[in-house]
């Protein structure tokens, strides 16, 4: 399995699942992989275990997601709860700080982190997403969320998720069904929806999309600087565009940008431009955390 299965409890009850990759290592910085909107640790089980060889490595599942319970109230399903949640599992864990891989929804998370809890913050590795997502990718969203699959083989769950992300190339007939996999869960062999459906009250509705009424976190990106960061860009995304990466890097000098040929929204984490830049970015915050930890010269 190679891992660990951690469970925690949000403040309002709510039982929650985590993945604990690598627990017995003290150093270096820990990572935590936060997933998409509608997915969960599994998103991260090629990367993982290869990050695990020299770290700890925290996988969560959202409220309402993979193994965590369904919550009572859906307004719940929101960044800033979600973050809480999180900052829970780290101090049951005492985990002071750590660096985050966010894939989309989880680099939102990541910001929203930057802005309430930064001490705890080294630094942040956003998976195709930024503080302005596009139209077009938020439209095809709106288009699958909350509704209810209707497979009755694991085949066509993977030809379903081809179809719903379009400009993936290169993937064999296995690696698409991989990819099912951690989308969907397993009900008697039949894929079944992974998330609470109710996720789709609290996302913005076509019209509103449309008409750009998405709210403007660059303020939240803000509050990143000047932590240690890369962006990965899949190459035929739909949500994050060239423009908003050229942004991103106008303001925040030192965020290192990355293209992951032959994907779109998102990169899976297993491209070799994906697993350089990564490493890249983590020899980075460690050299930086080191720094960070020696003594500062005395005045003479």
């Amino acid at each position: 399995m190679g891992f660990r299965e951690v469970h925690w409890t949000a403040a309002d009850g709510l039982k929650l699942f985590a993945r604990d990759y690598g627990a017995e290592r003290g150093e270096p910085l820990p990572v935590l992989c936060l997933s998409g909107l509608t997915r969960n640790s599994r998103d991260f089980e090629s990367i993982a275990p290869r990050l695990s060889l020299t770290r700890r490595v925290i996988c969560p599942d959202y409220r309402g997601r993979g193994r965590s319970q369904y919550a009572a109230d859906p307004k719940s399903y929101r960044p800033d709860v979600e973050l809480d949640d999180v900052l829970l599992l780290l101090d049951a864990l005492t985990i002071a700080r750590v660096a985050v891989i966010g894939t989309s929804r989880g680099g939102i998370v990541a910001m929203v982190m930057a802005a309430k809890a930064k001490e705890r913050l080294a630094g942040i590795c956003f998976n195709d997403i930024g503080p302005h997502v596009d139209a077009a990718g938020l439209l095809r969203i709106r288009s699958y969320l909350g509704v209810a699959p209707r497979f009755t083989t694991w085949e066509q769950a993977a030809a379903s998720i081809q179809a719903t992300n379009p400009g993936f190339k290169n993937i064999s007939d296995e690696g698409w069904l991989a990819f099912a996999r951690r989308v969907f869960r397993d009900e008697d062999g039949v894929p079944k929806a992974d998330y609470d459906l109710r996720l789709g009250e609290g996302f913005p509705g076509a019209e509103d999309i449309a008409a750009g009424k998405v709210a403007d976190i660059w303020p939240m990106f803000d509050q990143t600087i000047p932590l240690t960061s890369v962006v990965l860009r899949g190459e035929n995304s739909d949500l994050l565009s060239v423009e908003t990466v050229a942004e991103m890097q106008r303001r925040h000098p030192a965020l290192a940008a990355v293209t992951v040929k032959d994907r779109a929204h998102v990169p899976l984490l297993d491209e070799s431009e994906s697993i350089a830049a990564i490493e890249s970015w983590l020899a980075a915050v460690d050299q930086n955390e080191k720094q960070r930890q020696e003594p500062a010269a005395p005045r003479l």
